[in-house]
């Protein structure tokens, strides 16, 4: 019997996580502890990924909390155009940047934004997620997630490279990723869910 490949033995860690009663810090700590049993060398591997960007200071330039943001117009998951200004006409808004619906971590994320969803909503603001991904990808993983909020494809990362929030996948991390089974790699990264 062939034993499974690094992606299906965490694809059951991220179910799991998805699926915890536990706080969504909680549950994205769990999933990087099974990602270190699971295989230490991948998680060096990400280890020098995120200080590597930490040292770099990506995203340290974009805009914080509270502060204007560039106005976008993206399309959701379904392809209806949003615009930032139209967004924010209701309230504010709270966007979240994925890589996609390939990884574990933005998969638990968009879980953890749908479980708060209505009491964001009770709160007068509105949660969006972007993704450098096509439509159907973000449907996927806004249905998955349970998402009711908006997953807009961002498709060239133009809109998180002018953030300074995107990233090249380093070739150490690709090789990791390929040599764990992932066949879908991407080419750029979002960094906000590391």
């Amino acid at each position: 019997m062939a034993s499974k490949s690094l992606s299906d033995a965490l694809q059951e860690c991220t179910t799991r996580c998805q699926t915890m009663d536990a706080p969504l810090p909680l549950r994205l700590q769990a999933f990087a502890d099974d990602v270190r049993n699971l295989s230490p060398d991948f998680a060096d591997i990400v280890d020098r990924m995120v200080a590597h960007l930490m040292a770099t200071g990506l995203g340290g330039n974009a805009p914080k909390p509270g502060e204007p943001m560039p106005d976008f117009v993206m399309p959701d998951q379904t392809g209806r155009l949003h615009s930032l200004g139209e967004l924010i006409e209701s309230g504010p808004v709270v966007i979240a940047f994925h890589r996609g619906h390939w990884c574990p971590y933005c998969r638990i994320n968009a879980g953890g934004l749908a479980a708060i969803h209505d009491d964001v909503r009770r709160l007068g603001a509105q949660l969006v997620a972007i993704t450098p991904e096509m439509e159907r990808f973000n449907a996927e993983l806004r249905s998955e997630g349970g998402a009711k909020f908006p997953i807009l494809s961002d498709m060239d990362n133009g809109y998180a490279l002018m953030l300074n929030l995107a990233f090249l996948v380093s070739d150490e991390k690709r090789r990791a990723m390929t040599e764990a089974g992932w066949a879908r790699l991407p080419i750029k990264d979002n960094s906000s869910d590391l």
